[in-house]
């Protein structure tokens, strides 16, 4: 049962063949089996029972709320959650109750869905491994599974093999190990400039940044205001719409959401693609690509041409100003937003009572990790009087030039753009962090943060396993709240390739039925 995607199980909730609290309860076991996976800070087992019992309730009188009534969720620890504590993976926020949830939060509880727990991030979400947040990193379920042990058992003997681990990506990494390994059936993420995807593509699992201004931030720990979007991750696409679905409309607590009425999103099956128009980013071919990743890429590339669809070369000409661009505005919005925790509100406050510009001081030292320190650090060097027309204003004005290559790409008849999400598959850990944070992010952010700068919606789809076993994603960007038809391709695409289901079985021995049926076919992209 966990093995089936969101749509599969809320039928079988519907005709009875499980009931919400035994579905909460196999998710509950299963969290505890995985916790050396450390994707959740906090596991709301007693909130979540509950919530189950009243779905079942539900059921029992025949008044389901919709397809996600009883179904096991988690949700990345910045966003706001009533009467669980809400972390941020930092000290700053450690013990942090919040009195509201977050608008996100309340939609998804409003139909019906059970909240396992919180998930584990990057501090204060910025990462790009989910290896920097005070709860420890997230182990990527992919270092478990038969298809990555069987391909390294060939070439290494007698290692220790626990220390190969893989990262998860980030910042999102524990929402997307919770859904990779079973543990939810969805889970929210954050996306400021590629948090949600790339997490998506090392975990094999779907990743959806929708349009800015589509879902609500209100609740949403700000990273970047201008920027951040609720990320959505789920096993397959068409359960991402449904979610999205939920999620997607206007806020009156969220000024920046649209004021539309928006309709629901019935992902329709696409079965001819000729009339599509695919655009491919020749900026994106970058030398750093390793060559698994750009292989998958053309030969993508090559399957929608084989079906009929227009596939071009176009040019995003401002690319290599982007990640540049890109680090000025974040750090500068970083700086302004972490402003807010002063140790007087909220969250933690150190013992230095000598004067309050003293406590200041000592409490953002004691709160932020490096990390947030050297954002804050550099974001108040931009803003500085005497470099912000040099720098942050002018970063501004690349960012206008940044999305008008993609308005004009749009323009010239473009309906999505096929792009590598990652540079490569997940690394280990041991290898991730001998490069520093801000190094990391900036190369693990290529081709996922001018999305963000433009405000456009993107999905992370698995596309295949790579020679090591690992799963590589690629990316579809679309047109701006063109979300709907950008998840119609999208679910082409992974109805084409038919990725492989993890086979975690040594990890579950005595969770062997959850893989009982599933089919595992093979990978027609490789």
């Amino acid at each position: 049962m966990l093995g089936r995607t969101l749509r599969e199980v809320s039928a079988a909730l519907k005709q009875g063949q499980i009931t919400p609290t035994e579905l909460c309860q196999k998710c509950l076991s299963l969290i505890k089996k995985t916790k050396f996976l450390n994707a959740y800070i906090t596991v709301s087992e007693e909130a979540a029972l509950k919530q189950a019992e009243e779905s079942e309730k539900r059921y029992k009188e025949g008044h389901s709320l919709g397809d996600l009534d009883g179904i096991p969720i988690a949700v990345k620890d910045n966003f706001s959650t009533s009467g669980i504590e809400t972390t941020c993976a930092s000290n700053m926020l450690k013990g942090y109750v919040p009195p509201y949830n977050a608008t996100v939060v309340q939609k998804l509880l409003d139909q019906g869905a059970l909240l396992m727990g919180k998930t584990n991030l990057d501090e204060f979400a910025m990462g790009s491994g989910s290896t920097d947040g005070i709860f420890g990193p997230v182990k990527n379920p992919w270092s478990y599974s038969k298809q990555y042990r069987g391909k390294r058992k060939q070439k290494t003997h007698g290692e220790n093999e626990d220390s190969h681990w893989l990262i998860t990506g980030g910042s999102s990494g524990g929402s997307a190990a919770a859904v990779s390994a079973f543990t939810c059936f969805a889970a929210l993420g954050s996306d400021t400039g590629g948090s949600t995807r790339n997490p998506a593509a090392h975990c094999g699992v779907v990743g959806l940044k929708p349009s800015y201004g589509l879902v609500s931030r209100h609740g949403l720990i700000p990273l970047v205001n201008s920027m951040d979007v609720p990320g959505i991750l789920t096993r397959c696409v068409d359960d991402a719409a449904i979610v999205l679905g939920v999620l997607a409309g206007h806020d009156p607590k969220d000024s920046t959401t649209v004021q539309d009425p928006i309709k629901p999103f019935m992902l329709p099956s696409l079965t001819d693609v000729s009339k599509l128009c695919v655009g491919i980013p020749k900026e994106y071919l970058t030398p750093e690509l390793s060559s698994e990743v750009r292989s998958l890429w053309s030969k993508a590339a090559d399957l929608f041409e084989s079906e009929g669809a227009k596939v071009i070369d176009v040019s995003l000409p401002h690319t290599s100003y982007s990640i540049v661009c890109y680090h000025v505005l974040c750090t500068s919005e970083v700086a302004s937003n972490m402003a807010r925790f002063d140790g007087l509100e909220y969250g933690h406050r150190c013992d230095v009572d000598s004067s309050t510009e003293a406590m200041y001081a000592a409490t953002r030292r004691e709160g932020f990790n490096d990390v947030v320190r050297g954002r804050i650090l550099s974001g108040n060097f931009f803003l500085l009087k005497e470099n912000y027309e040099k720098y942050f204003v002018k970063a501004q004005k690349v960012r206008r030039l940044i999305a008008n290559d993609f308005v004009n790409v749009f323009k010239s008849g473009v309906d999505v753009l096929l792009t590598p999400t990652t540079l490569r598959e997940a690394v280990p850990y041991l290898e991730f962090i001998k490069e520093d944070n801000r190094t990391r992010s900036a190369q693990d952010d290529i081709f996922t943060q001018a999305v963000n700068m433009a405000g456009l919606p993107a999905v992370s789809v698995p596309a295949a396993l790579s020679s090591q076993g690992l799963p590589i994603g690629l990316q579809f960007i679309g047109r701006a709240f063109c979300d709907q038809q950008l998840l119609t391709v999208a679910k082409w695409f992974e109805k084409q390739v038919q990725f492989p289901v993890i086979q975690l079985q040594e990890l579950m021995d005595d969770c062997s039925s959850i893989f009982e049926n599933e089919k595992l076919t093979s990978v027609s992209l490789k």
